[in-house]
C-alpha cells in the first residue's frame, strides 16, 4: 500500500489549521452577540434597550438627521454598517429624549455618536470628524472619560 505524499499531508494540516482558526473567529463573534442578549440587572438586555430607544425616538428623526447618521456610519465596513447604525441611532435617540427635544438635531447626533463609540476607537472617531469638518468642541469632555 502506497502512502500519501508529504505535500498532501502538509495540505491537510494547513486546512485543519485554517478551519480551526475560522471556527474560533466565528465563535468569538457569536459569543459577543450572546453577551448582548443576556439580561442586565433591570431585566432587559442591551439589545432590548437599543430597540426601546430606537422605537421611542423614531418619530423625532428628520431627513437632515438621518442623512447625518448615514454620513457618520460611512467609515464602518458595509458588513457591519446596519448593526452600527442601529446602535448609534439608539444612543442618539436616547440623548435626544433625555434632553427633552422634540426632534433629533445635529448636536444630538454628534453627542450620541461620540457616546456610542467605544473608547478604543476614539482616535479614528476624532480623525473622521476632523476630515468631515464636524465641530465636536462642545463634546471634547466626553472623549476624556
Amino acid at each position: 500500500m502506497k502512502f500519501a505524499p508529504d505535500w498532501f499531508m502538509y495540505f491537510i494540516v494547513f486546512w485543519a489549521v485554517v478551519m480551526v482558526g475560522a471556527m474560533s473567529i466565528g465563535g468569538f463573534f457569536m459569543f459577543r452577540k450572546f453577551l448582548k442578549v443576556l439580561p442586565m440587572r433591570d431585566g432587559k438586555s442591551k439589545l432590548d434597550w437599543q430597540n426601546y430607544w430606537v422605537e421611542r425616538s423614531r418619530s423625532m428623526w428628520t431627513d437632515d438627521s438621518k442623512q447625518l447618521l448615514d454620513e457618520l456610519v460611512s467609515p464602518v465596513p458595509s458588513a457591519f454598517r446596519d448593526i452600527a447604525k442601529h446602535s448609534i441611532a439608539a444612543k442618539i435617540g436616547q440623548v435626544a429624549i433625555e434632553h427633552g427635544a422634540s426632534s433629533v438635531t445635529r448636536e444630538h447626533c454628534i453627542e450620541g455618536y461620540i457616546r456610542a463609540t467605544p473608547k478604543r476607537d476614539y482616535r479614528s472617531l476624532v480623525s473622521f470628524l476632523d476630515r468631515q469638518g464636524i465641530d465636536y468642541g462642545p463634546y471634547k469632555h466626553l472623549l476624556n472619560k
